[in-house]
């Protein structure tokens, strides 16, 4: 829970941490005049700020509109900690005059929803404590030894951290700090008190390792901040208690220069470092793509911004050449640009493309359609018919099964297609072109159960398309990467990498079965501004934090594996991917 240090220095005293669901609020109180002041020292006392003005008439407001209760919430508690700055027996005195106006609304001693009011600062001594009220409580120390009596007015115990550690808040105290530091937690827990520490750090990173250490009230001056962050944990942190084993390559053809049959190239989208290395932490320290020696890295820059989209990114991969965000397959100046599959087409090469997510979209789209609008799916759908691709699988059946070019499928029968609307058909067909449309819901997330269908579709185009003697091309996407990204939810992004990372394992398998296939695997871009906070690589455990909900600049790696992988060592725009694979294909 957090606690409002020093409140009355927030932009909107009381309301603002209330309404950031801080369980605990302090203001500093002076005597002046027969009022009580909040202030922290006696030259900020102003008129009108008083306690009664900003903090005791407002929460019996609210009091009374939550039916009787602190918060909606009517399990919440909440605490009204008041730091006396001197004079505590006059203050009191005053404050308990005070209460008496507002009827049992403060009274913990006997309402158990009251908002309990809690004396910190300038406080009696212990033996002391009985001398006043039972709803009066105390802020008790760590070094002093309450007897019983004593002890039952304690709401909680609390010490300067600076009096144990110098740690500032970056990284974590060191093995005897952090010895030290959670003995004095536990000793509070031992007494049955929460612990709180004061001149901490103010930042996620110290919250963390307060958690860690059991301390019960996080003193913040940013209490929305840690509010945000205290609310969307499960959506930070991810932990993942059983790894999965990794495939060890055997790395005979990996950078041998010998001739290059099939290509199969793996878009991670979204995929950056960051969400690389949460996976690999969340599966207690390595994954299948981090067993790849060859890595380089992809500048992804669009031609009209610097942060590029799928489309663009993904374009720029297809087709060679740099065009606008939300262009799929077109040029700068609005002209379709002929992509790797149709290239690949002319030389006896068949391709197939797959993505876990609408096979419409913008990343699978650029390999075989053309249009200047990434949105426009019916029409995107329709360029299937100009297309040389053999095998498309993926999402979004309404964009072919229900298309405003009520023929399509008829047409697309014609060109060759067997159409198979879920994987159990599609599984049953051995050669010729196809056509997979899957119904959205078995393209579900991961974490909601949807299973292998990525690797599956990925191991039978592999089967039907190495039947060819020319040779092959696919290009799968681990579409989802992306949507955890957006969506500032990292047990989605983790989840996802590890599907995507099981993926790559079957790639790499067939690359050492073949001898003759390269595996590139990359990203259009990577999303979310990824950070990650905290790591408990034994544990499988990985908490982070998103800086953006779009996606970012930052350059995303290239790996490599199979025949002429060393050539894509280095630095270099996305369009060389594509250059690149002629290249080496030698076409």
């Amino acid at each position: 829970m957090g606690h409002s240090h020093n409140d009355y220095h927030q932009d909107i005293p009381l309301l603002q941490a209330y309404y950031s669901g801080m369980g605990s609020i302090e203001a500093d109180v002076f005597l002046k005049d027969g009022a009580l002041f909040v202030a922290h020292e006696s030259s900020e006392i102003r008129a009108g700020r008083t306690l009664r003005e900003l903090y005791l008439s407002p929460l019996v407001s609210l009091f009374g509109q939550n039916n009787k209760h602190a918060f909606k919430n009517a399990d919440r508690k909440l605490q009204l900690v008041i730091d006396i700055k001197q004079d505590h027996i006059n203050v009191l005195k005053k404050l308990i005059d005070e209460l008496k106006d507002f009827g049992d609304i403060f009274d913990a001693s006997s309402n158990p929803n009251a908002i309990k009011i809690v004396i910190s600062g300038d406080m009696p001594v212990p033996s002391n404590f009985k001398n006043w009220p039972d709803y009066i409580y105390f802020d008790g120390r760590p070094e002093i030894k309450y007897a019983p009596d004593e002890l039952k007015h304690v709401a909680m115990i609390s010490q300067d951290i600076k009096k144990y550690s110098v740690w500032n808040g970056k990284g974590v105290p060191t093995p005897t700090d952090f010895t030290k530091l959670n003995k004095i937690v536990s000793d509070a827990h031992n007494l049955g008190k929460p612990f709180r520490f004061w001149a901490t750090a103010d930042n996620p990173n110290t919250w963390i390792v307060l958690e860690r250490l059991g301390v019960d009230w996080i003193n913040t001056d940013h209490p929305t901040q840690l509010d945000d962050f205290l609310a969307h944990r499960n959506k930070v942190s991810y932990t993942n208690p059983a790894p999965y084993q990794v495939y060890v390559p055997s790395y005979k053809s990996d950078g041998v220069h010998r001739k290059v049959k099939n290509v199969i190239l793996l878009i991670g989208d979204g995929m950056g470092l960051a969400q690389i290395h949460a996976a690999s932490v969340a599966n207690h320290g390595d994954l299948n793509i981090c067993r790849i020696k060859n890595i380089g890295f992809s500048q992804t820059e669009a031609a009209n911004s610097d942060n590029t989209d799928s489309a663009a990114g993904a374009t720029a991969m297809s087709t060679g050449e740099k065009t606008n965000n939300r262009y799929i397959g077109m040029g700068i100046n609005g002209k379709k640009k002929t992509n790797l599959v149709d290239t690949l087409y002319g030389f006896g090469i068949k391709s197939g493309v797959i993505s876990v997510g609408d096979i419409t979209d913008a990343t699978p789209a650029a390999f075989y359609a053309h249009r200047t609008e990434r949105t426009m799916s019916n029409e995107i759908a329709g360029d299937l018919l100009n297309s040389k691709v053999e095998i498309l699988v993926g999402s979004n059946q309404a964009a072919f099964l229900k298309n405003k070019n009520t023929d399509l499928i008829k047409l697309l029968r014609q060109a060759g297609f067997a159409l198979s609307e879920n994987f159990a058909d599609f599984s049953t067909h051995g050669s010729g072109r196809q056509l997979v449309l899957l119904p959205d819901e078995e393209m579900r997330p991961v974490l909601k159960g949807r299973g292998d269908i990525l690797k599956q579709s990925l191991l039978k185009t592999i089967d039907i398309l190495d039947k060819n003697s020319k040779g092959f091309f696919v290009m799968a996407e681990g579409a989802q990467i992306d949507y955890g990204g957006h969506a500032g939810d990292l047990p989605y992004v983790v989840t996802e990498m590890h599907d995507f990372d099981k993926v790559i394992e079957s790639a790499l398998r067939f690359a050492d079965q073949d001898g003759e296939t390269l595996v590139i695997i990359t990203a259009d871009h990577e999303t979310g501004g990824l950070t990650l906070l905290d790591a408990e690589t034994k544990a499988g455990k990985i908490t982070g934090h998103f800086s953006t909900d779009d996606h970012t600049n930052i350059m995303v790696p290239v790996f490599a594996y199979g025949p002429h992988a060393d050539e894509f060592r280095g630095v270099y725009p996305n369009t060389e991917i594509f250059k690149k694979i002629m290249n080496i294909l030698q076409l």
